[in-house]
């Protein structure tokens, strides 16, 4: 009588327990599993068998077959590898034909036919392929996993020869030989590459009956093993791509002990190799939390996490993972950005565009603020022209509003939910300028670029300070007004282009033309509907309302709580001649709420910094230095006032003023953003 033990006691296992029962070749020693409430171990004990919770335990009383009801692959691969010689080892998925093998008669291809439908449906569903042949090597048996990973439809398997089924099938060999494969490796003809068991199927009278294999599909595994066969390689390569990478990058391990840091960390923090590797988590933060061991506790990636760390007390992002393998935490991998690159960066950008372009409009007539008789005029017009298709030509002095107009008539117009693109036209070279509007053409050397009129088809462009374009641009202008089309740079075939074009310039165009800088015929195609904005020294009266509107605006940019203006101050205000306009009196009120204490909530005479009074003195300063600056600061402090006057002497014109500072355009734009000079 053969002696079985039976790993697992859930419903797989139970179903072996009352079919090994009814045999009377065999006797159930033990029956084991880890869950001491496992349905199979109450029934083993109602049938007195004996039953424990580990295996390994049972493997000295001469056990001849060790079945495994567990499912789990590794449990099995355990049995085999622990088993005795003489000890056979069977997947309880196919226990129910071994123990029909040891009946004396030994009708296992009879029993199979016969064999029910809940038998064949666990058969169906365990997750190796299964394929039973008979003593002719005749395929009896074969399971829908099989099926699948030998590709052919499972009715023309049964009762066809495997060899006619699996070229060069290793099965006709095991019956020869009558001895087990275990765990070798083999190719399908689909290219297909698996891991198959192959055993022989002998009665208990020692006859032949069949033999059965099962395999599993492991052609992405090998795929992968062939693609990193040396880890120590692709782990170096790792390493090597972290320690070059100019991300900032630290990784800790399970207990959160510093495993890998790379040069950029060290130049973020201070802190070398030496100093992190082997130490806890938390030696490199200054103020926060160490969102290493947080991530260790919780399992949680976090992002966009703010503090400081390292001797440099360096405040930074931080966005950090855990490293989970098998389903397990094994450390995690922080990656650090500097905050301060991060709003250099930024602020590039932010420059950047605003030198070339935005692509959306901001304001409304109602941002516009003013009552003044001269101001409502200059509002119907605007009205006016945002409700006809005529091009606009919007003129006064810098600093009177012209891009609040624009943006105004474009959201006032039918065009208000197409795009609206700004253009400044003295900002960049004639080059660069030309590419913006027009778009380039594919090269080799650069992709093709859609420009400003393009991209704003159906919509409207601003094009600002026009009257800085050379001739030749304004040449390609007037074909855009008057044949609707434009042609990219360094192309041939004409676009069809649908825009409605808004210009602006504190120019005399009139003069220009007199001088030839300007085209006649250009003027009176953007003339259709000029627009004259009244400069600030002309509706003084709007200045308390302008007052209140730019002090809600900067307590917002400055994060300020100012109330309003005292009567004083704002008389002061209307003495004042007012070259820069109203882009003049936003820096004053700004400069004034700078020198305020928090605690202040009315802007005073005194707050304001002094005031020519138009003056032929040019070497006075408009404004009143603060006393005991240090060193850097007052220089920052002159060259701010000293850029402001130059740019007033100049009617706020950049290039002209540019010119007169000897630096460049782009140079300009960025002190002009710097010290708030617009």
């Amino acid at each position: 009588m053969k002696k079985v033990l039976i790993v697992g006691a859930g419903r797989g296992g139970t179903a072996l327990i009352k079919i090994i029962q009814s045999t009377a070749s065999m006797q159930i020693v033990a029956v084991v599993d880890h869950n001491e409430t496992a349905p199979g171990l109450a029934l083993a004990k109602k049938l007195h068998i004996n039953t424990g919770t580990e295996w390994k335990e049972w493997l000295d009383h001469d056990i001849d077959i060790m079945i495994e009801a567990t499912g789990d692959n590794t449990v099995l691969e355990e049995m085999i590898r622990s088993r005795k010689d003489k000890t056979v080892v069977v997947p309880g998925a196919v226990a129910y034909i071994i123990s029909e093998l040891v009946e004396e008669k030994g009708a296992l291809l009879e029993q199979i036919k016969l064999q029910s439908d809940n038998q064949e449906l666990i058969l169906n569903h365990i997750r190796d392929g299964m394929i039973v042949i008979d003593n002719q090597e005749i395929i009896r048996f074969v399971n829908e996993k099989a099926a699948e990973i030998v590709g052919i439809p499972k009715n023309d398997f049964i009762g066809t020869p495997i060899q006619d089924v699996i070229k060069n099938s290793r099965l006709p060999q095991v019956l020869k030989s009558r001895e087990k494969e275990i765990n070798k490796k083999f190719t399908l003809d689909n290219g297909k590459q698996i891991i198959s068991t192959r055993i022989p199927l002998i009665s208990e009278r020692g006859e032949l009956v069949g033999a059965f294999t099962l395999f599993k599909d492991i052609t992405e595994v090998v795929k992968l093993a062939e693609e990193n066969t040396d880890l120590i390689e692709v782990k170096n390569m790792l390493e090597a791509i972290i320690k070059s990478s100019d991300e900032a990058i630290s990784v800790v391990d399970e207990k959160g002990n510093g495993i890998m840091i790379n040069p950029a960390y060290t130049r973020i923090t201070g802190l070398t190799e030496a100093e992190v590797i082997g130490k806890p988590a938390t030696v490199d933060i200054h103020e926060g939390e160490s969102m290493h061991m947080k991530v260790l506790q919780t399992g949680k990636a976090y992002r966009g996490v703010r503090m400081k760390v390292g001797q440099y007390k360096k405040d930074v992002i931080v966005n950090i993972a855990p490293i989970i393998v098998k389903g397990k935490i094994r450390g995690s991998v922080g990656v650090l950005h500097d905050v301060s690159e991060i709003q250099a960066l930024t602020k590039e950008l932010k420059l950047a565009k605003q030198l070339i372009r935005s692509l959306e409009a901001k304001y409304t007539f109602g941002d516009i603020i003013g009552s003044s008789p001269e101001l409502q005029l200059a509002l119907e017009q605007a009205k006016v022209g945002a409700r006809t298709p005529a091009t606009v030509l919007l003129r006064g002095d810098s600093g009177t509003g012209k891009e609040l107009f624009a943006h105004a008539i474009h959201n006032e117009s039918i065009r208000k939910h197409n795009k609206f693109i700004r253009v400044n036209c003295a900002a960049i070279n004639e080059r660069l300028l030309e590419i913006e509007l027009f778009g380039l053409e594919s090269t080799t050397e650069q992709e093709t670029k859609i420009g400003a009129f393009e991209e704003a088809h159906k919509g409207s462009v601003f094009l600002d300070e026009i009257g800085e374009l050379s001739l030749n641009m304004q040449s390609k202008i007037l074909r855009v007004l008057e044949e609707k089309e434009i042609i990219r740079v360094g192309g041939r075939e004409p676009i069809p282009v649908d825009v409605r074009i808004i210009t602006a310039t504190n120019l005399n165009l009139e003069r220009a033309i007199h001088n030839r800088t300007f085209r006649e015929d250009l003027y009176y195609r953007l003339n259709r509907l000029p627009i004259f904005i009244p400069s600030l020294s002309e509706r003084k009266s709007d200045i308390p309302e302008l007052s209140y509107h730019l002090i809600q605006k900067l307590n917002s940019d400055y994060g300020r709580n100012v109330k309003s203006i005292s009567e004083e101050a704002v008389d002061l205000l209307e003495q004042y001649h007012w070259p820069g306009n109203v882009r003049e009196l936003e820096n004053i009120l700004g400069r004034a709420m700078i020198f305020m204490d928090n605690q202040e909530e009315v802007i005073t005479k005194d707050h304001l910094p002094k005031l020519e009074q138009n003056s032929e003195d040019e070497k006075q300063s408009n404004l009143l230095f603060p006393e005991w600056e240090s060193l850097s600061e007052a220089v920052e402090t002159f060259e701010r006032d000293y850029i402001n006057k130059v740019y007033k002497s100049n009617g706020f014109n950049k290039t002209k003023t540019a010119q007169a500072l000897d630096i460049s355009i782009r140079n300009l734009y960025y002190k002009i953003e710097k010290y708030q000079l617009e």
